[in-house]
């Protein structure tokens, strides 16, 4: 049998790379990995500078709420040196597909990271500023392993800034913060993102430099809620994409507080 290759694209797609024999793509390919491996060179350079920020000691006393009631910040370390938290936003009263879905991102990208974290003596939570009546099940219906805990009225490094990671050490009861970072810092634990970046159509986003005739890009973020069938919707139909995983996710009708629908 004798297979023909086309150089005609299948795909209804608007904008499309060029076609190319494969010295020519090998060539382009070893030319951006120089590119690539000086991103990754500079990476390590600033987690370098990183590592030598200065610390701001902070009452690790202070109390938060989690399954087993009020507990002070220490014990969130578990017993380890170093801690990581993630501070998931929080709509008072709202059911769980109105919750913030950049943090349901965030958050179950998370989810598998706690073991690698703990074996290199980092412990990790999640703190909300929801109330913990409201939390514990919303935690129970993601299925999420990872300790979480309200920091509903606490005004320390702890409890403020929503959506951003912070990381912490411990030198025996004394606790100190040692860095935070939020926006496009939190993509650092998102795969996806990444993935997605080396993609000819990457995120579909409207800021995305693209080449000329490539699908126009659409808001940040857009696909981070989909209906029953997987596709990118913002509508009542919509969920953030995670939750699709859980039994009993259904269609609602409304993102609005409880008792709205």
């Amino acid at each position: 049998m004798t297979t023909t290759t086309s150089n005609t694209p299948t795909t209804a797609q608007p904008g499309r790379p060029p076609v190319a024999d494969m010295a020519t793509w090998q060539a382009a390919r070893n030319e951006l990995l120089v590119r690539e491996k000086a991103h990754t060179r500079a990476g390590d350079a600033i987690a370098a500078a990183r590592r030598r920020l200065p610390m701001v000691e902070f009452d690790g006393t202070v109390h938060v709420v989690g399954p087993d009631g009020p507990v002070p910040f220490l014990d969130l370390f578990q017993g380890r040196n170093e801690l990581v938290l993630y501070k998931h936003m929080w709509h008072d009263g709202a059911p769980h597909q109105g919750q913030c879905e950049g943090c349901t991102n965030a958050a179950w990208h998370l989810k598998d990271a706690v073991p690698y974290l703990n074996a290199r003596d980092v412990s990790f939570a999640i703190v909300t500023t929801g109330r913990w009546e409201e939390v514990a099940p919303y935690v129970a219906f993601m299925g999420y392993t990872q300790p979480w805990y309200s920091v509903r009225d606490v005004a320390t490094p702890i409890g403020n800034d929503m959506g951003s990671l912070t990381c912490f050490l411990r030198d025996g009861d004394r606790t100190f913060l040692t860095y935070a970072t939020t926006g496009r810092g939190n993509e650092a634990f998102a795969g996806s993102f990444s993935l997605l970046d080396m993609t000819p159509y990457g995120r579909g986003e409207a800021w995305q430099d693209n080449p000329e005739g490539w699908p126009e890009g659409r808001h940040a973020c857009w696909y981070w809620r989909t209906d029953a069938d997987g596709k990118a919707t913002w509508g009542p139909t919509g969920r953030p994409a995670p939750q699709w995983t859980r039994p009993g996710a259904v269609p609602m009708e409304t993102l609005g507080r409880q008792g709205e629908h």
